[in-house]
């Protein structure tokens, strides 16, 4: 089992084999649980549209939600105008 130092703001990096056995990449939400003398670590359970979850949590730049259908909508107008 690794053992990791805290960093100065409370932060511990969770190896790349871990993270990739998750699927865990940058921005992902993860949820905190502590269990008697333990923290727990777990990938977050998606419920609804993963392609949803994935646009909003995956994307550090993202500010605000976006609706993926009404942007695959416009997408579609914009190509129609064009012919």
């Amino acid at each position: 089992m690794p053992t990791k130092n805290v960093g100065s703001k409370g932060q511990v990096v969770i190896p790349k084999r871990m993270r990739e056995a998750l699927g865990l990449k940058p921005g992902v939400e993860v949820t905190l649980e502590l269990r008697n003398q333990e923290i727990v670590i777990k990938k977050p359970q998606v419920s609804g549209s993963y392609t949803e979850y994935f646009i909003t949590t995956s994307c550090p730049k993202l500010k605000k939600r976006i609706n993926i259908k009404e942007l695959l909508n416009q997408e579609v107008e914009e190509r129609n105008a064009l012919h």
